[in-house]
């Protein structure tokens, strides 16, 4: 039997005791392998013949070094690479074949080394020197490397079922060596990480060449001698010689015995003397020996010694075991399966089911699915195996690798012993078997001679055969099927076609080729096919095989042949054994493409497993290929994997699988990556790979898969079964990571505290936060501002170190680089955004988060014991809220909202979420099929199977981008969301708004209650509120308490407090006063800042109190959004908590009420208050009301002042009218008289001139505190603007005082607050609304508006570029400030009655009042001279003199009224005008002069009548 062509034998080191054998080899180098080796080097080296060893590019698929190292072709080939050349692989698959008859005692000494004889010589049979013989022709033939095959004679041939029994178990056995690296093969875009070796075809096709059964058709299979062996110890030996020579003889020509085959009738027989040295007598062996030289002659006989080992010699000496690697293919290969049947002649049971000429049927056997569809078939179906006999086969393999596992072979074996058997093997073929063929070569040779008449030697004789002429050959489908056709055995076509075998298996091909030749075209011209296609098959091998030959490889012979086989002999088995060679030849010569479709055409449904082997060999053609065929290398390993799976290989199937899907993966074949996976997956578990197997539907299911909704549920189903099993096998292992749903971990947002409460009746819950609104960056950054500001009005204006702004909700857009603070028993909510891929729903069960926590105690000095504890940790610790369900739709995104519950404080990790996987009953139903039924194994069901695991929740923080580091590398920062610190107990406010309006008219005051709840189990304190509108509410002031807390449920009840009016005092005003320290004012606080007055200003636990609030709607109509920020302190102090925060939106809609201007300017009446300070008043009333919203009419009730240096006097309205009353779109005029306060500067004087029958106090809540609070918001709006102005001016100096003093002439500090009443019908009943407009007047003669107006832009407007640093400061009063530095008036008599005809002049005394407005000294000068010349000043002015002086000189200390006395004279009647004296004003210490404009003053008309 031969194997692998001493493939492994080579690979053996020299330690194992071969190395006498290989150095004996070396002696007698093969030229093709210093061929190879001058390759390797990268020499030149010349190119032969077609034939033989083929220079430049070598057979890729055979190219690796002898070491099993890297190959030494130009590319190495990723399929069955071996040591081998292609020559060298046919030439050990024929190999002469020598039959072992062995008496008992003989295999009861080999036996001692747990071997049989034949099984003893294995290792030896390949001649390590250059043999010799003479062919036909006397020319000697030098036979080089030969390898014999020695085999135990076996009467019945090895049965179908049982080789493909075998067959399936070599590939089986054989798998990739673990760690072996791979080749890695790059081609375009890919890659490849492929098998460097494809042992498992090696081995099959090794085994499958050995395995075929001799037949009549052909000789290679025949044994050519017979050798025979018997003990020294047997008490004849030559007797027991004589009856093994007459058995043999028997099984060879005795007609009930077909197998096993002969080549020759007179077959060799070698006579072999077995002594064992151990025990045996020497002399008794040596006289034996002698006797049988004389009987058998020197070259017919042998004695070989055996067993020199002492059992009971050390074990330290260490003898290679040389069997191990042939025994172990041999286990499970063909002749040894049957050394258990005796070797005696027994009858042919079996016989009747084979054909003459000895094929074997195709056997459709009792065997498991398995192998039902690929058999190796031998021939036409015509019977069925015995079961018995496959028992027994299946028997002896197990006995056979019990015993090759067990014991070791050759432990009675020394190194010299092994010396001997090699000499044994080299002797019997160099003096029998050799010159046994060479003698039957001549025989045959002659014999066809003198029978055919032809030429003394068929070898000199081929050139004529050659030149003749031919005679066409008939095609394959044109000869008729005489398949069946029989030669006797003497006829001379079989004994050319004897002839050319023995030539072929002793190396001479040359010979061999031309006997082929010459049997084929006998064979064709019988149309015998059978033998024809046998003949060409041997014939291209030979052609091939020519050492130098210029013939080119026949690969049409080939063809045909396989053809003949496959299609007219219907022999399956021949016709592979043509494409396994011809395939390899084709490969050597590059001819890829050409192998892959001679490989893929043998392909077929009757063998699984050998369609499997040959598509995997197609692929790695393709691959091989000069432009690598990547995709179709992909395709026929698909192809490859499915037959291995078929065929029941699963191991193979999977590792084809997943070479495919190298090239499949990530290139948009979305539907062939799921269904490689789903099978890579299916045979991981059928392996019991789980792991392999959970990774694989993994992809399938993380994929956006394309597969309907069915295919879908199938794929989860089955993922969902196979996690189930990985996790029972480790039930107390980690959790696995489930690949579904999708986590959007970036999306993770995390809040902390209770859920908001819901509004109950009139209450309303401050709004607060909740996961429910959107995340505003610009309202973010507001929130955080009024903590800021609220802070550091705290800490006196200065920000702590410590500080941090209050986050309730963490999400991607907030500050997440500190650990989150978190407070002890208040909840943590994690909400998790899953997103289900599949077009099916998910059911997830239990969701829970998974967390650690390390307790710690904030306060103490050093911590505590830390330790960690997941979710199966101690709920004391920290409770775990779980959804019981939670049903996520098929491609839904949806949010689960988990909770915790910290007891205790320390620092917890929030780790990622806890579930169970799981689908829905009838989720989807597969085609036809009920989806309560199992897919793979029946226990599937479409519900109740779900999988425990969990997934992390892992954030990416922000890509940090500060330092020059961080921009030219990528670097995250921390996202510390999920990393909470749980911080001590700390006080939980909760605030209640009762009767909180949502709309109101602009300016109207409206009272509502608040209410504030401790909820928590310590106190608060230091409450206050912050907001960017403190103009909008209030708590009352200092004085609020005095004001009585109004009926909460009457309509009418008024917010202010009143008094009523006495009838007399209309229209006068009613004085009162406040200090600005007492609505907080002028403090120097923060007006924003508002402190909460809570009795005791402390909030005990559980404690609740409600406190008034007035609020008043913002001026300007619309919708506002109002912020309100609640802080909080505990009374005991935290190191990382220090206070809280509590926030409010309150949203108000606005509509217009009423417009109200106020102008200012200085009476000309002197008299009254002695120094003249006095001034009109005027203000302007509009309703600008829509009727949309119900008001009736607005009634003002009451106009009220209040200023530090000016008071309303009274009303100087000329109507009667006690009530103003306007109707939409009506306008009041209104006038007072407004004069200097006397009191001192420190507290606000307020003035209230009252149009009803109440006075409202306007000192006092909610009326001052709104008007204090605007009067701030006014100074603050002021203050930044002229912020902006001296900012631009920093460089410069101040005003000079000079200016000043003028610019503060014509300043007045005066604030008007206009009160008033809506009436408003509203659902049939009538409501009163009350509130109030604040006018501030700062200049004499400058329009003031209750709110700013808005300046409308032109469409259009030019770009002006301008450098604000540059702007120019006026270094001079304006003409407005200029006019009011000098207040004048003239006394005169309205009429003057005058006789002209008496005197014809007129003279009236005229008395010029001047009043000094500035604080300095002012030089005034008086022109009396007419300037004007217009005709229509003429006419107004008439003619008139002024008498005396045209020019005085006066000085005005301050607020210094002078009186000047003037003449004015007059010719005839008429009416005049005084007004035409021109004043000039300079301060005392300045040159220039400024006229004080009086013209723009009312005309001073005199009427002169005559008597």
């Amino acid at each position: 039997m031969s194997e692998r062509g001493g493939c492994r034998e080579r690979a053996l080191p020299d330690g194992l005791g071969l190395g006498a054998t290989w150095r004996r080899r070396a002696v007698a180098e093969r030229p093709w392998r210093r061929q190879r080796q001058r390759q390797r080097a990268g020499e030149a080296v010349p190119r032969k013949g077609r034939g033989g060893e083929r220079a430049g590019r070598q057979p890729a698929g055979w190219a690796a070094e002898e070491s099993g190292g890297p190959g030494w072709g130009p590319r190495v080939a990723a399929m069955a690479q071996c040591v081998q050349s292609v020559q060298e692989f046919i030439q050990d698959s024929f190999v002469p074949l020598v039959a072992a008859l062995c008496s008992e005692e003989a295999e009861r000494l080999t036996r001692k080394n747990n071997l049989s004889f034949a099984e003893l010589v294995k290792p030896f049979c390949r001649l390590t020197s250059e043999a010799h013989m003479r062919d036909p022709n006397n020319q000697l033939h030098i036979i080089k490397n030969l390898k014999i095959a020695v085999n135990n004679i076996i009467t019945h041939p090895p049965q179908p079922g049982a080789i493909r029994k075998l067959l399936n178990d070599v590939v089986s056995v054989s798998q990739p060596a673990e760690g072996l690296v791979a080749n890695v093969i790059t081609a375009g875009d890919y890659d490849l990480n492929i098998s460097a070796t494809t042992p498992w075809f090696e081995s099959y096709r090794e085994s499958f060449l050995q395995s075929m059964p001799a037949s009549d058709h052909e000789f290679l299979n025949h044994y050519v001698a017979c050798m025979l062996v018997v003990s020294s110890s047997e008490p004849e030996p030559v007797e027991q010689f004589l009856k093994l020579s007459q058995e043999q003889h028997r099984i060879q020509h005795s007609s009930e015995y077909l197998y096993p085959k002969w080549f020759i009738p007179n077959t060799l027989k070698y006579y072999v003397l077995l002594h064992d040295v151990s025990t045996g007598e020497e002399q008794k062996a040596d006289s034996i020996y002698e006797e049988m030289k004389q009987r058998y002659g020197t070259q017919g006989c042998y004695l070989l010694k055996i067993n020199s080992r002492v059992s009971n010699r050390g074990t330290d000496e260490q003898i290679p075991d040389p069997w191990s690697q042939y025994l172990q293919k041999n286990s499970i290969q063909n002749q040894d399966c049957y050394e258990d049947y005796p070797y005696t002649v027994i009858s042919n049971k079996n016989a009747d089911h084979l054909i003459s000429d000895g094929l074997d049927d195709e056997i459709k056997d009792g065997l498991s699915n398995n192998f039902k569809t690929h058999p190796l078939q031998l021939d036409h179906p015509s019977g069925s195996l015995d079961s018995t006999d496959y028992m027994k086969a299946t028997a002896s393999l197990q006995e056979s690798k019990k015993s090759n596992s067990g014991m070791p072979h050759g432990a009675c074996l020394t190194l010299t012993d092994h010396d001997r058997i090699r000499q044994f093997i080299q002797e019997f073929t160099f003096r029998g078997l050799l010159p046994h063929i060479e003698k039957t070569i001549r025989q045959l040779n002659d014999q066809l001679i003198s029978r055919k008449g032809l030429s003394r030697s068929l070898f000199s004789a081929t050139k004529k055969w050659f030149s003749g002429s031919k005679v066409p050959e008939k095609s394959i489908n044109e000869l008729k099927n005489t398949s069946g056709l029989l030669y006797p055995p003497e006829a001379p076509e079989l004994q050319i076609r004897k002839m050319a075998d023995l030539c072929f298996l002793v190396q001479h091909y040359e010979l061999a080729y031309s006997c082929y030749h010459t049997a084929k075209k006998d064979f064709l011209n019988d149309q015998a096919m059978l033998y024809a296609a046998g003949a060409l098959e041997m014939a291209a091998v030979s052609a091939f095989l020519q050492p130098g030959a210029t013939r080119p490889y026949p690969a049409h012979y080939m063809e045909t042949a396989i053809q003949t086989y496959r299609d007219i002999c219907k022999n399956m088995v021949l016709a592979e054994r043509c494409v396994l060679l011809s395939a390899e030849i084709l490969k050597s010569q590059s001819k890829y493409s050409e192998a892959a479709a001679l490989l893929i055409r043998l392909t077929s449904e009757d063998s699984d497993l050998r369609s499997a082997l040959l598509l995997e060999q197609a692929a790695h053609c393709f691959i091989n290929m000069k432009s690598p065929m990547v995709r179709k290398f992909a395709f026929h390993m698909i192809l490859a994997g499915h037959r291995f799976s078929k065929a029941g290989q699963k191991k193979h199937a999977l590792r084809c699988y997943c070479q495919a899907m190298q090239v499949y993966k990530g290139k948009g074949w979305s539907l062939a990556e799921d269904h490689i996976n789903f099978t890579i997956g299916r045979q991981s578990f059928t392996l019991r790979q789980l792991d392999n197997a959970v990774s694989a539907f993994r992809h399938i299911l993380i994929n956006d898969s394309k597969q309907p909704p069915a295919q879908q549920g199938a794929f989860l189903r089955e993922y969902l079964y196979v996690y189930k099993n990985v996790t029972q096998l480790t039930p107390d292992g980690p959790l696995p990571q489930l690949p579904l749903p999708y986590i959007n971990s970036s999306a993770t947002r995390v809040f902390f505290g209770h859920d908001r409460r819901p509004a109950e009746g009139e209450k309303q819950a401050a709004t607060h936060v909740s996961l429910d609104q959107e995340y505003d960056s610009e309202s973010s950054q507001q929130w955080k501002e009024l903590e800021e500001q609220v802070v550091s009005v705290i800490n006196k204006g200065m920000m702590p170190s410590n500080f941090q702004p209050t986050q309730f909700c963490l999400n991607s857009y907030s500050d997440n680089s500190r650990f989150p603070l978190a407070v002890i028993e208040e909840p943590i909510t994690v909400e998790v955004s899953f997103r289900n891929p599949l077009k099916v729903p998910l059911l997830l069960t239990d969701l829970s988060l998974l967390w650690k926590f390390q307790p710690k105690d904030f306060n103490a000095k050093h911590d505590g014991e830390t330790k960690e504890l997941g979710t199966c940790g101690d709920d004391d610790m920290i409770g775990t809220e779980a959804i019981a369900e939670f049903l996520i739709n098929s491609e839904e995104t949806k949010v689960a909202r988990l909770k915790l519950f910290p007891h205790q404080t320390g620092e917890l990790h929030i780790l990622g979420v806890v579930y169970n996987l799981g689908t829905i009953q009838g989720a989807v139903a597969l085609d036809g099929i009920d989806p309560s039924v199992g897919l793979q194994t029946g226990k599937f069901v479409s519900n109740g199977l779900s999988v425990r695991g969990r997934q992390d929740l892992e954030i990416q923080g922000p890509r940090l981008n500060n330092t020059k580091e961080e921009k030219t590398s990528i670097k995250y920062g921390p996202d510390r969301r999920l990393d909470p610190i749980i911080t001590e107990e700390m006080p939980l406010l909760e605030v209640f708004f009762i009767n909180f309006p949502t709309g109101l008219l602009c300016g109207e005051i409206r009272k509502a209650y608040v209410e504030f709840v401790n909820v928590s189990k310590c106190p608060l304190t230091a409450l206050k509120v912050v907001s960017k509108h403190p103009e909008f509410f209030t708590f009352g002031g200092n004085t609020a308490v005095l004001t009585p807390l109004s009926p909460s449920a009457s309509e009418n009840c008024s917010a202010y407090k009143t008094v009523v009016t006495d009838p007399t005092s209309v229209r006068t005003a009613l004085l009162s006063s406040a200090s600005c320290v007492d609505f907080g004012v002028g403090t120097g606080g923060q007006p924003e800042v508002i402190h909460v007055p809570l009795p005791d200003s402390v909030l005990l636990p559980g404690a609740s109190v409600q406190l008034p609030m007035w609020l008043r709607g913002p001026d300007e109509e619309g919708v506002h959004e109002i912020n309100f920020l609640f802080y909080y302190e505990s009374i005991k102090k935290h190191s990382k908590m220090c206070h809280r925060v509590l926030r409010h939106t309150a949203v108000i809609c606005t509509s217009r009420s009423l417009h109200i201007r106020a102008t200012v300017c200085r009476s000309n009446a002197l008299e009254d208050e002695g120094k003249g300070d006095n001034m009109l008043v005027f203000v302007d009333v509009e309703n600008i009301n829509t009727s949309e919203t119900g008001v009736k009419e607005f009634h003002i009730v009451q106009v009220s002042s209040s200023s530090k240096h000016w008071k309303l006097q009274k009303s100087v309205n000329i109507s009667e009218d006690k009530d103003t009353k306007l109707a939409s779109r009506e306008r009041a005029k209104l006038c007072f008289k407004a004069v200097r306060c006397k009191n001192s500067e420190e507290n606000y004087t307020f003035a209230d001139i009252v149009f009803g029958n109440e006075q409202i106090i306007s000192s006092a809540s909610p009326c001052a505190d709104f008007f204090f609070q605007s009067l701030s918001s006014e100074f603050k709006r002021t203050h930044v603007q002229s912020h902006t102005h001296t900012s631009q001016r920093a460089v410069k100096q101040s005003f000079d005082e000079a200016v000043r003093l003028i610019q503060r002439c014509s300043e007045v500090d005066l604030n008007i607050v206009v009160l008033w009443k809506a009436y408003v019908v509203e659902d049939n009943k009538q409501l009163i609304l009350e509130g109030q407009h604040h006018v501030a007047l700062n200049t004499v003669g400058k329009e003031a508006f209750s709110f700013p107006q808005k300046q409308e832009l032109p469409e259009t407007v030019l770009l002006k570029f301008f450098r604000p640093e540059n702007t120019p400061v006026p270094a001079r009063p304006t003409p407005e400030q200029l006019s009011n530095l000098i207040k004048t008036r003239l006394h005169y008599p309205e009429s003057f009655s005058h006789s002209f005809h008496q005197k014809s002049l007129c003279l009236v005394p005229v008395t010029l009042l001047l009043s000094n407005c500035s604080q300095a000294v002012v030089d005034v000068m008086i022109d009396l001279r007419h300037k004007t010349t217009s005709p229509e000043a003429l006419e107004i002015h008439g003619s008139f003199m002024w008498l005396g002086q045209t020019q005085y000189k006066l000085q005005l200390k301050s607020q210094e009224v002078y009186s000047l006395q003037l003449k004015a004279c007059f010719v005839h009647t008429g009416v005049y005008n005084l007004g035409t004296p021109r004043v000039f004003a300079k301060l005392a210490d300045q040159v220039t002069l400024f006229e004080t404009s009086q013209q723009n003053s009312m005309p001073a008309l005199i009427i002169i009548n005559n008597i």
